[in-house]
C-alpha cells in the first residue's frame, strides 16, 4: 500500500492488505441523505487535497427538482471545496474492484463550513454542547423492511420471499425463525459491516412482514450518523444481491408498522465523564428533566426534519408501534419519549418519533437541538404519563404541510441548527410538498371519479 493509506482506519487497512486499491468514492450527504460525490482513481485521490461540487446539491428535492433557495445572487451553482475526513475511510465491499469510500466536509472558498451540509449542521449542534461543557452521546436504532423487488410504482409493495419460499410473515416480533428466513441477506450485512469496521449491537425481527432492526453501540453523534449513512447503503447493496429491496421508507406497506430511527441520548460532563442525567446519589437530575422538557416543547417545531416526507406521517397511527404524542414515561413504548431501564451511569432518554426516512445527520441534530434548548430553558416536563399513551390525544403535526408551518416559525430551533440551513431546508421541503400535492392518488380515482 502507498504511504497515504498507512494512516487509514484499521478496518480499511485490513481490507486492502495485500491488494491494490483501485478507486476512491468521495462522498457527501445531501439534504435527503443521498450520497453525492465523485469516484476517482486511487492514484488521483492520492494527489488531491480536495475536490469541487456545486452548492446546488443542497437545493435539490428528493424527486430531483430544485427549490428556489439559492439566495440573492441567484442560481449560479458556486463550487464548494470538499475536503476528506480520512477517519471515515471505509471499504465498499460490494464493488467489483477494491474501492474505498471517504466522507467529505463542505467548505466555501473562504474556508467557512457550508451551513447547508447536514454533517456541518450536526457538528454545529455538538459544538454548542461542547461550549457548555457537555458531551452528547447517542445510540440510534435502525428499522427497515426487506421487500420483493418493486419496479412499478403503481403496484403495492410486497414482503420478500424468505428462505422457505414463503413471503415474510408479519407480527413475528423477536422471532429467531423469522430472522433465519432472511439469513443470506443478514449474512451479507454482517460481512459488509465487518469489512467496513462497524460494530452491530444486534439484529432483531420487528413487527412488520420482513421488518428488521439493527442496533448500534452508543458513541459520538457525528460518528454514529456517519455509520447510519453508510449502513443504509450497505443494507441496500446486501438486499440487491438476493433479489430483493431494502427500504427505509417510514411506512412502505399500508397494513404493517412503520420504520423508526429511535435515538437514545445521554449527556456527559466533558471534564469528569459523568452522566449529567444522574446525580451523586444516583437520582434523576434537573438536567434529565430539562432535556425531556426540551423534547416536549420543541419537537413539534422539528418534526419536518425528523419526519421529512408526506409518507412519514402515515407512521403515526394509534396502536401501530409508533407514537402519536410527546408524552414521556419510564419503560413505556407507547409514549413518544421513553426512559429505558438502565443503571444510573447509563441513564438516557429515547426519542421514538424520528422516522428511518430522515437524514441521520439532520435527525440526530434536530433531536439534540431540542434537548439542548431544554437544558437552556430549564423548564420542567409535563408529569410522567401513566398507562397507554395511545389513549391520549395526539400533539404532533399530522401532515408535512403543518410540520413545515411549525418549522418555518421556529426561531429558537433555527438559531441552534443554523439560520441559513433552516432557510434553505424550509424552501426545499416546501417545494417538495407542493410537488406532491399535484399528484392524483389511486384512492382519489377509485372513490371520487364516479361518486362525487
Amino acid at each position: 500500500m502507498s504511504d497515504w493509506t498507512d494512516g487509514l482506519p484499521e478496518a480499511a487497512q485490513a481490507y486492502l492488505e495485500g491488494r491494490r486499491l483501485d478507486e476512491v468514492e468521495c462522498i457527501i450527504s445531501d439534504l435527503p441523505g443521498i450520497a453525492r460525490g465523485k469516484a476517482v482513481p486511487a492514484t488521483k485521490f492520492a494527489r488531491q487535497d480536495y475536490f469541487h461540487l456545486p452548492d446546488s446539491i443542497f437545493y435539490q428535492t428528493i424527486t430531483g427538482d430544485w427549490g428556489e433557495a439559492a439566495g440573492e445572487d441567484g442560481f449560479i451553482e458556486r463550487d464548494m471545496v470538499l475536503r476528506p475526513d480520512m477517519s471515515t475511510a471505509t471499504a465498499a465491499p460490494w464493488t467489483g474492484d477494491w474501492t474505498l469510500q471517504v466522507i467529505h466536509d463542505a467548505f466555501d472558498r473562504n474556508g467557512e463550513a457550508v451551513a447547508c451540509s447536514p454533517r456541518n449542521v450536526l457538528r454545529r449542534v455538538c459544538q454548542l454542547y461542547q461550549e457548555k461543557g457537555w458531551k452528547p452521546v447517542v445510540a440510534p436504532e435502525m428499522e427497515f423492511f426487506l421487500v420483493a423487488r418493486n419496479t412499478d410504482p403503481g403496484h403495492d409493495i410486497k414482503p420478500m420471499m424468505g428462505r422457505s419460499g414463503r413471503p415474510a410473515a408479519a407480527r413475528q416480533a423477536y422471532s429467531m425463525t423469522a430472522v433465519d428466513e432472511f439469513g443470506p441477506v443478514i449474512d451479507d450485512i454482517y460481512d459488509f459491516a465487518e469489512a467496513q469496521g462497524f460494530e452491530i449491537d444486534g439484529i432483531t425481527q420487528e413487527g412488520g412482514a420482513g421488518q428488521l432492526e439493527i442496533n448500534l453501540r452508543h458513541g459520538n453523534p457525528v460518528k454514529l450518523a456517519d455509520e447510519v449513512f453508510y449502513f443504509k447503503r450497505l443494507i441496500r447493496e446486501a438486499a440487491l444481491r438476493h433479489d430483493c429491496f431494502a427500504t427505509f421508507m417510514a411506512k412502505p406497506i399500508a397494513d404493517e408498522p412503520g420504520s423508526a430511527m429511535h435515538i437514545h441520548h445521554s449527556i456527559l460532563d466533558a471534564k469528569t465523564g459523568a452522566n449529567i442525567f444522574s446525580g451523586p446519589d444516583d437520582e434523576e437530575t434537573d438536567e434529565f428533566y430539562h432535556f425531556i422538557a426540551g423534547l416536549q416543547n420543541h419537537m413539534p417545531d422539528a418534526m419536518a426534519v425528523i419526519a421529512p416526507y408526506v409518507n412519514s406521517y402515515r407512521r403515526y397511527v394509534k396502536d401501530s408501534a409508533a407514537p402519536i404524542n410527546l408524552e414521556w414515561a419510564r419503560d413505556n413504548r407507547t409514549t413518544g419519549i421513553r426512559v429505558p431501564l438502565a443503571t444510573p451511569a447509563a441513564r438516557r432518554v429515547e426519542n421514538r418519533l424520528a422516522g428511518m426516512d430522515c437524514n441521520p445527520y439532520l435527525g440526530i441534530a434536530a433531536s439534540l437541538a431540542c434537548g439542548y434548548l431544554g437544558l437552556i430553558d430549564q423548564r420542567r416536563p409535563k408529569p410522567e404519563f401513566k398507562g397507554d399513551a395511545y389513549d391520549g390525544d395526539g400533539d404532533i403535526p399530522q401532515v408535512l404541510g403543518s410540520a413545515l408551518d411549525f418549522f418555518e416559525e421556529a426561531q429558537a430551533l433555527h438559531a441552534v441548527l443554523g439560520p441559513e440551513f433552516a432557510r434553505v431546508y424550509a424552501i426545499v421541503k416546501r417545494a417538495e410538498y407542493e410537488e406532491f400535492l399535484q399528484v392524483i392518488s389511486p384512492w382519489e380515482r377509485e372513490h371520487l371519479l364516479l361518486n362525487v
